[in-house]
């Protein structure tokens, strides 16, 4: 007949596990005290680059961007830095500035194009309204991106919209686009900024009611206009997308 095990060996069992659980939490602990320190290591190593860098970061918008990916590899945002060391570098001020100004640009096209704008235009119009002051900085596509993402901060109003192929829409009224109403806009773009339902059944497959609904909800957002004139099928435009049409063709 099998002993069971005695007390003594329970004991010692539950003793060992309590000391391989202590030299676990001692392991983990050393190994989050190290990582801490080779954080602050690379803080103020990038630190030291951003000073020896900060004409470059300010001027080279694709020096900026690597820059600013290399901050948040390490948990960095310079933008939401405006006190300390970060404020020196001026970039918070800069994205300040882009951000206020892409708000100008939205409210003053926001009649034409329901609130619905390309991030190529959007770019367009901007460097037109700075001028060519030397002063200035080069905006590039990323500066763009970044600035009005910090804009989400007011509510829904301002989102980014991702349209493929490094193409974005920037949008400047409440209201949430659904995936449907994304791929509409995607759709549009390839065919010379308008489509119809019976263009997103061929195309896209979908039924008839899906495609009216999704099409509606954007008349309603005055994102899309509605052609009457065409006798087989009710057209559906999109005027954020006849400047994006208008400069591919170019």
């Amino acid at each position: 007949m099998r002993r069971g095990i005695g007390l003594g060996a329970i004991k010692k069992n539950k003793y060992e596990q309590e000391k391989y659980k202590d030299k676990g939490n001692e392991i983990q602990e050393n190994q989050f005290e190290q990582m801490t320190k080779q954080l602050e290591v690379f803080k103020v190593n990038l630190e030291e680059f951003a000073t020896k860098h900060k004409n470059e970061i300010r001027k080279n918008s694709e020096f900026r961007k690597q820059f600013q990916e290399m901050c948040a590899s390490i948990g960095v945002d310079p933008l939401s830095s405006g006190k300390g060391f970060w404020s020196v570098l001026g970039i918070g001020d800069f994205y300040y500035e882009l951000a206020v100004q892409i708000v100008e640009v939205c409210l003053a096209t926001n009649a034409k194009n329901g609130g619905l704008i390309s991030l190529d235009e959007l770019r367009t119009r901007l460097i037109r309204a700075r001028g060519k002051n030397k002063s200035h900085q080069e905006i590039s596509k990323d500066d763009l991106i970044r600035a009005a993402k910090k804009l989400k901060i007011f509510g829904s109003g301002f989102n980014v919209i991702p349209m493929g192929k490094d193409k974005y829409m920037v949008q400047s009224v409440p209201g949430e686009l659904s995936m449907d109403h994304s791929v509409i806009l995607q759709q549009a773009e390839k065919n010379n900024s308008c489509l119809s339902v019976s263009y997103l059944e061929q195309v896209l497959k979908w039924e008839k009611e899906r495609g009216e609904k999704a099409l509606e909800h954007m008349v309603n957002q005055g994102l899309a206009w509605i052609d009457l004139q065409n006798c087989k099928d009710k057209m559906y435009y999109f005027p954020s997308l006849f400047t994006a049409c208008i400069n591919s063709t170019n």
